[in-house]
């Protein structure tokens, strides 16, 4: 075998190849990019923990249910929350169904393929039968046009199938912030391989998805489709959050002729990765809930940083996404790391050669991304909390 070092990338991005290459993440290790990766992902694993109830709750209790009024109050119903709920004084969990029909749309892995299989069929038509017997004219209704409820079913099985990914990432960072909090946790390269770390425990996970109807369990995603947490539910997320995304209304034309969508669905570049993130906080722009719902839960260390920039909290929602985009490069490198064909430090010449093939075609991805903006170094932790530095 030959071992021998590979030649520096050619790559528009080699830096981030060579930094890859050597044990590092796509953000750099310092001391503001620490605390602020790990403050917004607390903040963020307290909101997609709500999300996940949420949409674990749609999927289980209001199956085919259809005007389901009351789907964002996970069953307890009473006047404080819904005048709280009025008031808008609650999670956004709009943007949980934002991501969810995302992926529906994107499409792309082992779920999306067994949705469109016979045996879901199957079992979907049993649930479908089973919720509306008796309701003879939506019954009629299904005869005229089968595929409709039958796509009901699907969009029900992606709320599951995100809810359950969501549990699982939630769980992740709030431990990962209980570990920086207890000083387990003092890098960058050691946020990222605390995620590859859960992400690779995690990987094998089953993703299943029934729903009651009487007394009977009627299985939607039965543990014999196989279906497992990172391939057929992550990988794809991934896809259609953090690269595909969509266009946001307001900031770019839909009309055919002026050219700014592209044709083809998978030259997408809207995703978390990509996105402007000066835009959030306007009207219509789905991130911004998501950033609405972030700011309620933010560790005092990384409020005090927001509050220091030259706009205070004045533009906070902004500052929360620049962050937010930290941590997502942070998980990317988690992914990118675990997903490569060999270790990334082998000394084995052919295994090197797989790996910079494999890193330069995620290079190819990032050119148009966020990724050089994340990169640009600003002092305020480092002044803030000196001590952190270490």
């Amino acid at each position: 075998m030959t071992r021998t070092a590979l030649k520096p990338s050619t790559h528009i991005l080699s830096s981030y190849i060579q930094r890859l290459e050597s044990g590092e993440a796509l953000l750099p290790d310092s001391a503001e990019n620490l605390v602020e990766v790990v403050g917004i992902l607390k903040s963020y694993g307290v909101v997609i923990g709500a999300y996940s109830d949420n949409l674990i709750y749609i999927a289980d209790h209001q199956f085919l249910e259809l005007f389901p009024f009351f789907k964002y109050f996970n069953g307890e119903i009473n006047l404080p929350k819904l005048l709280r709920y009025l008031w808008h004084d609650r999670i956004n969990y709009e943007y949980a169904e934002y991501c969810m029909k995302t992926m529906l749309w994107h499409g792309g892995g082992g779920l999306d393929t067994y949705l469109d299989s016979p045996e879901f069929c199957h079992l979907a038509e049993k649930a479908i039968k089973a919720k509306l017997k008796g309701n003879w004219p939506i019954l009629g209704l299904n005869r005229l046009f089968p595929d409709f409820l039958l796509e009901q079913v699907r969009v029900l099985a992606y709320y599951s199938g995100l809810g359950q990914f969501w549990r699982v990432m939630s769980d992740m960072f709030l431990a990962l912030s209980d570990r920086y909090d207890r000083g387990e946790i003092k890098s960058i390269p050691q946020v990222v391989e605390h995620i590859k770390a859960a992400l690779v425990k995690a990987a094998n996970n089953p993703i299943t998805y029934s729903v009651k109807i009487g007394n009977e369990v009627y299985d939607i995603l039965p543990a014999a489709a196989g279906l497992t947490f990172l391939v057929d539910v992550a990988v794809p997320y991934v896809e259609a959050i953090f690269f595909r995304g969509t266009p946001f209304f307001g900031v770019i034309s839909y009309n055919a002729q002026a050219h700014q969508v592209p044709s083809n669905q998978a030259d997408f570049a809207y995703g978390a990765l990509y996105a402007d993130p000066l835009p959030i906080g306007g009207g219509g722009i789905p991130p911004t809930q998501a950033m609405q719902d972030m700011r309620h839960f933010l560790p005092e260390y990384l409020h005090e940083i927001y509050r220091m920039s030259c706009r205070g909290e004045d533009d906070l929602r902004v500052q929360i996404c620049q962050s937010f985009q930290k941590s997502m490069f942070c998980v990317t490198t988690a992914a990118i790391l675990g997903l490569a064909p060999y270790p990334i430090d082998t000394s084995d010449g052919e295994e090197q050669k797989a790996n910079r093939a494999y890193l330069e075609n995620w290079m190819d991805r990032f050119v148009t991304s966020q990724l050089d903006f994340v990169n640009k170094p600003t002092e305020r932790a480092c002044q803030l909390f000196p001590e952190r530095k270490s």
